[in-house]
């Protein structure tokens, strides 16, 4: 894997905020969209949430209620996982974490039904409020919902920071070629870093 670019744009300031994606129960544990990593990367999203949970926003990822529903591929989508549907999955399945749960006020929660966050409005509002220039992008999957959340902020002009050691997935190889085509491509928008590093720049 390359070398991590860096804060190639200078020290993190009090207009910085952390998206931190989708890390529940529900990847957590043994469901049919079980992301074996998570576990191992939570204790380093805690320090980034912990670090500054009042400039901390959660996402959660809420499945259909019942298989087949949804508008498009979304049915097909929810026909083909009939097992994350929420009447097949207990309630607590799409709750966050418990370290991270605990965070939650101050740290604001947005719900949404689809990969990105972007489509919910509230999650532009709650940036506006904080003056937020640049976000910290951390939780699961790196090649899923953490890359809508990476677009989405790109599209928005905000600068953008990727932990490296803070995101992950079910699937080594796409993971990487993410962390690649961040490093790659966009490296204008995308800066990827260390969080020992990023927890040093960001006081």
């Amino acid at each position: 894997m390359n070398e991590e670019n860096g804060l190639r744009f200078g020290p993190l300031s009090d207009r910085c905020a952390h998206l931190c994606v989708d890390m529940q129960r529900l990847f957590a544990e043994r469901t049919d969209w079980h992301a074996p990593w998570m576990i191992r990367t939570l204790p380093v999203v805690e320090r980034i949430a912990a670090a500054h949970p009042e400039r901390t926003v959660f996402t959660r990822f809420i499945p259909a209620a019942h298989p087949g529903e949804g508008a498009g591929t979304w049915r097909r989508y929810y026909e083909r996982w009939q097992g994350v549907t929420l009447e097949a999955l207990p309630p607590e399945a799409v709750e966050l974490l418990p370290s991270l749960a605990r965070l939650a006020p101050p740290a604001r929660v947005v719900d949404k039904a689809v990969y990105s966050p972007w489509m919910q409005p509230e999650l532009d509002a709650i940036l506006e409020e904080w003056g937020t220039d640049t976000l910290i992008v951390t939780g699961a999957e790196t090649d899923v919902c953490v890359l809508g959340a990476v677009l989405g902020a790109v599209d928005r002009g905000l600068r953008v920071v990727v932990p490296t050691d803070a995101v992950c997935s079910s699937t080594d190889r796409t993971h990487d070629a993410l962390l690649t085509l961040y490093r790659e491509r966009y490296g204008q928008q995308v800066e990827t870093v260390r969080t020992e590093d990023l927890l040093r720049a960001w006081t």
